[in-house]
């Protein structure tokens, strides 16, 4: 509640009367007029709004033109939250007189405001400030009012489309559903759900295009409460929130937890050290694609704001980096909250209420320009923001479909998680996924093999993991890199993928592989032994047998495992696609064979470990009708002999 009314008596006092001016104040209108408007300041002091009112409209039924019982009868209509009238009984004080109260400019904009009269609010905002303001709480208000004002004006007139879905009873209760969280296939989606102020995570598979009765998840739920997750894109591993635990090794308040998935069963949550968690609320997490970097809202000293956004990353070394604020271009002097951090690794979504908007949380989206630096935030737009706080966005990996949480009027009861398309200006870079299943050869038992991602422009690493204990694993490929895959294990052969997705990426295109290892045998006995091994990321300068620079990580694989292996001995096979002459393809198959014969023996490997022979375009392995079979059919292989 707002008390302006000894104020303005204040002002009157220190100031000359001057009766000659259109409206009265309280020193000019009458004994009644004046003893009424005593009464309803009193009412008000004791927050009585209702009989206040009475007062004011008897004093200016005495005396109409009394310009402070004016403005007191806006603002009781205003703590009412009788907006109209309200608006009306500061516009009628503005007109008895612009200046006698410069601040009821303000007051009738916030009015305004929540009328949803926009454009008139940025109007007298404008005017208010025009006035050089001495109040620095209002001044600093009115001026981030006007920035959300000139927003909210426009945004109203130019719509985004938005059609929220409720997902359904598999998810939706009568509790409060929020906070979810998408694996990169979109199958799972997992969830904070709070009954009877006990909030627990459950989990629901899509099948179809119906979410299935939720579960919750075993091992990470107690009788603690468990919020704000995030689930990796392949579902094995989660952070969350837990508040005030004790004697587990949290640092005190809320701290971020993690819990990994191990033959079908969550393990007991762990607290992250005192490098990311602090004695202040840590919360809100987002894990990246590759599971290197941890984004996260925290009140922890040093921030631009109350709550800002912060940035950890996996080391080298396993541990985690000190966490990094995220700067001014992402946080602001208010709140961030709830970051996601789409797979494409670029696009992150978070809610402010300090960044021009609608009022209360708004949603955003910003991308990364570099390691360190992002472009200027995006609104999502109106009505996917309103008025009210929209908090925790989550996209899926194809960028499309957005889910969010909201208590919309039809909802199964509380808070319900909704789904929407996402806004094409919104949506995020394209991005793929690696599902594959690793075997032994001959058992066809699952294996337990070590994965490596790299850039093969530079042969930085982009992703090292294990496959889960059945031999799956799924991973994220963001559009505009070619990715090299390598699928290690002791006393095995490897195996290499190569994905070229320099164009475009796409999930309704996801790479989905069968991979097997073979053994290592003991002893070939001088005989050709095993499936022939392709070497995917091997390349030639077109229509040569020079050597690519990208060749050169897995050549060094191939040297690594022979140096490995004294007793393993490789022929090296060339082959060609159909396109030329036979006669020139067998010479070129055998050329590339020999370079590959020529770099390992440069190398010091012994050459009477090697051999390599060309076979042309004899052995193809796909049609060579499309440019896609071409691609496959030129290749460089080993078989051990």
């Amino acid at each position: 509640m707002r008390i302006l009314f000894p104020v303005f008596s204040l002002l009157l006092l220190c100031s000359t009367p001057v009766f000659s001016q259109n409206y009265h104040t309280a020193e000019t209108t009458s004994e009644k007029a004046l003893s009424a408007f005593r009464e309803g300041q009193s009412y008000m002091q004791q927050q009585d709004a209702a009989i206040a009112l009475g007062y004011f409209e008897k004093a200016l039924k005495i005396d109409p033109v009394f310009i402070e019982a004016k403005l007191a009868l806006a603002e009781t209509y205003e703590e009412m939250r009788d907006f109209f009238k309200s608006e009306r009984a500061y516009e009628e004080a503005l007109e008895l007189s612009k200046d006698f109260s410069p601040a009821a400019w303000f007051f009738l904009a916030q009015v305004e405001w929540q009328l949803d009269k926009y454009g008139e609010c940025a109007d007298h905002l404008a005017t208010y400030l025009a006035g050089n303001p001495t109040n620095f709480k209002n001044k600093n208000k009115a001026q981030r009012l006007l920035l959300n004002a000139r927003f909210a004006a426009e945004a109203v007139k130019n719509p985004v489309p938005f059609t929220p879905r409720n997902v359904g009873p598999g998810i939706n209760t009568a509790a409060d559903e929020y906070f979810p969280s998408l694996t990169a296939d979109g199958a799972t989606l997992v969830f904070t759900r709070n009954e009877s102020y006990d909030e627990n995570f459950y989990s629901s598979t899509r099948k179809d295009t119906v979410w299935q009765t939720a579960v919750p998840l075993t091992g990470v739920n107690t009788r603690d409460n468990e919020g704000a997750q995030s689930i990796s894109p392949d579902g094995s591993w989660l952070v969350f929130t837990a508040c005030n635990r004790q004697d587990d090794g949290s640092q005190g308040s809320c701290d971020l937890y993690w819990s990994q998935l191990k033959n079908n069963a969550w393990t007991k949550a762990v607290p992250f050290s005192a490098t990311i968690n602090t004695s202040e609320w840590d919360s809100q997490p987002t894990i990246s694609a590759d599971s290197k970097t941890i984004l996260f809202s925290s009140r922890r000293p040093g921030g631009k704001g109350r709550e800002d956004i912060w940035m950890t990353r996996r080391l080298s070394n396993g541990k985690w980096s000190v966490p990094q604020n995220l700067g001014a271009g992402i946080n602001t002097g208010g709140v961030e909250q709830t970051p996601f951090l789409h797979p494409d690794g670029q696009t992150l979504y978070f809610a402010s209420d300090s960044l021009p908007g609608m009022g209360g949380l708004d949603l955003f989206v910003v991308r990364r320009t570099s390691d360190t630096t992002w472009s200027t935030p995006q609104n999502l737009g109106y009505p996917i923001n309103t008025k009210a706080n929209e908090v925790a966005l989550t996209v899926s990996l194809d960028g499309t479909t957005a889910y969010y949480a909201t208590n919309r009027p039809g909802g199964k009861g509380g808070l319900d998680i909704y789904s929407f398309d996402l806004p094409t200006a919104a949506r995020p870079q394209p991005v793929t996924y690696v599902r594959a299943q690793v075997r032994d050869a001959e058992t066809h038992q699952p294996l337990v093999a070590k994965i490596e991602f790299n850039d093969l422009a530079n042969g930085r690493s982009f992703l090292s993991s294990t496959t889960k204990s059945d031999g799956s694993f799924l991973v994220c490929l963001p559009a505009g890199k070619s990715y090299s895959l390598y699928v290690n294990k002791e006393k095995y052969l490897f195996h290499s993928e190569n994905f070229n997705l320099t164009e475009t990426a796409t999930i309704e295109k996801p790479f989905l592989l069968d991979i097997d290892l073979e053994p290592i045998p003991l002893d070939s006995n001088g005989h050709v032994t095993g499936k022939p091994v392709i070497l995917r990321n091997v390349f030639f300068e077109t229509g040569s047998a020079a050597l690519r620079s990208e060749s050169t990580a897995e050549l060094d694989r191939l040297l690594e495992l022979l140096n490995s292996n004294a007793n393993l001995r490789i022929q090296i096979n060339g082959h060609t696609d159909n396109v030329g002459s036979d006669a020139s393809n067998q010479q070129l198959s055998e050329a590339r064979a020999k370079a590959v014969y020529d770099y390992l023996c440069g190398k010091g490997l012994q050459a009477a470990r090697l051999r390599y022979k060309g076979f042309g375009e004899s052995k193809p392995l796909d049609s060579n009708d499309t440019a896609e079979g071409r691609t496959s059919n030129r290749r460089t292989e080993f078989i051990l002999w």
